[in-house]
């Protein structure tokens, strides 16, 4: 993992450097142009950021090395966060909103992150992922307290294992004590529009969400 080099990162969204961030978080073999794609259905205001995964795979990047899918190798996934959070302590200096959207593979980083530091950030989405059990982040009881965490998960999805996906589900609903707001699909491993839709909700409805009066038309993307 290289992970001295600074992360690719795709933008979409406010310029605003003080504007609320929401962080995308691509799945195993996918980059960060796939998932910026998702800003268009998403509430203007906020400043999005797509980063790419610093692990090349094929002919796309991964998060950490696993010992299976969705489980992380507790190495591999704290190097990864500790590179990540280099890069975010820069973007987003203390008091500046983060929010943490992970697809697949994305969630499981973007959990790892919420668990490894719940206080950092103001919401985080888990969309047809898992979170990072027996990983070497912290999942005990009450941990996520009022942390606004988003949970989509299909029941079709044969990609991630079903005890995970169980698992992840439990756990958000019941023992993080977060305030979860969650969306089940009859498909499989794939964004719907229902989802996109509850997602979009989710993040207009937090508190950090500004709701610009103008109508002006979202910039381009940017690569950094």
């Amino acid at each position: 993992m290289a992970t001295t080099d600074a992360p690719v990162v795709a933008r979409d969204g406010s310029t605003d450097r003080t504007a609320p961030l929401v962080v995308l978080l691509h799945g195993r073999g996918s980059h960060e142009q796939e998932i910026l794609s998702l800003t268009a259905h998403l509430p203007t205001g906020s400043a999005y950021a797509a980063v790419r995964a610093p692990i090349a795979e094929g002919g796309g990047y991964a998060w950490f090395a696993n010992r299976g899918i969705g489980r992380p190798i507790s190495s591999s996934l704290r190097e990864g966060l500790d590179w990540f959070r280099a890069w975010l302590e820069l973007e987003a200096p203390a008091g500046r909103p983060v929010v943490l959207i992970g697809f697949s593979g994305g969630a499981a980083f973007a959990g790892g992150l919420l668990l490894d530091d719940p206080a950092r950030f103001a919401g985080a989405a888990i969309l047809y992922g898992t979170l990072p059990f027996e990983a070497g982040v912290p999942v005990t009881a009450g941990h996520l307290s009022a942390v606004p965490v988003f949970v989509a998960q299909g029941d079709q999805d044969t990609v991630i294992p079903k005890d995970l996906q169980d698992r992840t589900w439990t756990y958000l609903h019941h023992d993080s004590e977060a305030t979860v707001t969650s969306h089940r699909d009859p498909g499989g491993h794939t964004l719907t529009l229902p989802v996109i839709e509850s997602l979009s909700i989710w993040l207009q409805s937090l508190p950090l969400q500004p709701h610009p009066s103008d109508g002006s038309a979202r910039p381009r993307p940017r690569i950094s």
